[in-house]
């Protein structure tokens, strides 16, 4: 064999020509790398909006309401109409121990707040002091509700972020200013900036909430409500409780406990638990789809890696002949294919962050759009085992590889 300029000029084309082959696998791990990490962040940023239409709400919530019978009872017709009031909860406090909490609430739509030239479209709701165990209020100026409230009858209420931008676009806190609400007057004394869009009874945004006992009162409703909240206790899931409720409800208003149309239950808890179920499919479809596109690149690297043994075989042979020992040639292949793999797969990373802080800069912030360290540090660890499998064989081929074979060859 004849060390001359033509046979290093033959090693040096078969280097190029893998790099050009490497470029294209590489963009394969690349591409594969980004999809995983931008579909994994970009999921976590919309659960964590998704999440926020749920904010401040109890997740093992209840919310039951009347709705006219579907069925004969005891002398009274089907299609019969009925209402749930006050006394419906204090039974259902005394009845069920598992019950955290349990509250009414009565709302009115269509109702327009003015201050001054000021106006906004309401929803008018009135609710008792422990409601805040339902929907926890995010105030910005005041306090909220209270018992002494409630027992007073006071004429106060607490306005939503809506209500208070367009009854105050001048800013600053409210509290002690009055404002017309319908008929009357009310005198604010907090401002919620819930975010939720969970709409019970009426949006937190729109809503002008007062003490439960003037609402009634004011609106002719004398023990009725409109909806009870429940929650359950720690540990209890809200859901077993639904036949008990059913049949405390019924044999009070006289319908049958069987008739799933005259009490309509809806359930918070199973809510957050669709939307979890929802995106952890999601997130195993992500891993199942682009686990699959980097294995994919790992066997391109792989095939390159025997390419570039099958093409190198006058150069390996030179460095066996030479000195060099089957396990630096062992060591050598697998670092190539883990370079390979980690180059492409470190590029994939940062385009992938970067692909996500511009998501995050046009939604405003609203969520963090963004993967863990953990994430892509597991993603390294994964591309360097994927690039050590990858050269294995390859590798091991090289090895085998005689300086006597190799002049043979040439």
């Amino acid at each position: 064999m004849k060390l001359d300029r033509d046979t290093f000029r033959e090693i040096g084309d078969s280097l190029v020509r893998n790099r050009s082959r490497s470029l294209l696998t590489g963009f394969g791990i690349f591409w594969g790398l980004f999809m995983i990490l931008f579909l994994v962040g970009g999921g976590q940023g919309l659960k964590e909006m998704l999440g926020r239409n749920f904010e401040g709400f109890a997740s093992n919530a209840i919310v039951i309401f009347a709705d006219n019978t579907t069925k004969a009872y005891k002398g009274f017709r089907e299609d019969r109409r009925w209402d749930l009031d006050q006394d419906d909860i204090v039974q259902l406090k005394t009845l069920i121990p598992e019950l955290e909490t349990a509250t009414g609430a009565v709302s009115a739509w269509g109702w327009t707040a003015v201050r001054d030239v000021h106006t906004s479209s309401i929803v008018f709701k009135g609710i008792n002091s422990d409601y805040i165990k339902i929907e926890t209020p995010n105030l910005k100026y005041g306090r909220y509700i209270t018992e002494a409230d409630v027992m007073a009858e006071r004429k106060v209420c607490v306005i939503g972020k809506k209500v208070y931008e367009e009854l105050f676009p001048e800013g600053g806190d409210p509290c002690g200013q009055a404002i017309k609400a319908g008929p009357v007057y009310l005198r604010v004394i907090g401002v919620d900036f819930s975010a939720g869009n969970i709409n019970i009874n009426g949006d937190a945004s729109s809503s002008v909430v007062v003490p439960l006992s003037y609402a009634q009162k004011l609106l002719n409703r004398g023990k009725d409500v409109d909806i009870v909240c429940l929650t359950a206790k720690s540990g209890i899931k809200s859901s077993t409780l639904e036949d008990r409720i059913r049949h405390i409800v019924a044999r009070k208003h006289s319908f049958d406990p069987t008739d799933k149309g005259a009490l309509i239950f809806f359930y918070l808890e199973q809510l957050f638990n669709m939307v979890d179920t929802l995106f952890r499919g999601v997130n195993f479809l992500v891993w199942l789809v682009g686990l699959g596109t980097l294995l994919a690149g790992a066997i391109g690297v792989s095939n390159i890696m025997m390419v570039t043994v099958r093409e190198r075989t006058v150069e390996i042979g030179i460095r066996r002949a030479i000195g060099a020992t089957p396990f630096d040639i062992l060591s050598q292949i697998m670092l190539e294919s883990v370079a390979l793999t980690l180059t492409a797969g470190s590029f994939g990373i940062v385009f992938s962050v970067l692909i996500l802080n511009l998501v995050e800069i046009i939604t405003k912030g609203q969520a963090a759009f963004q993967i863990d360290f953990s994430t892509a540090v597991l993603s390294a660890v994964l591309l360097a085992v994927l690039g050590l499998l990858a050269g294995l064989a390859p590798a091991l081929r090289a090895m085998k590889i005689r300086p006597v074979d190799a002049m043979k060859d040439e």
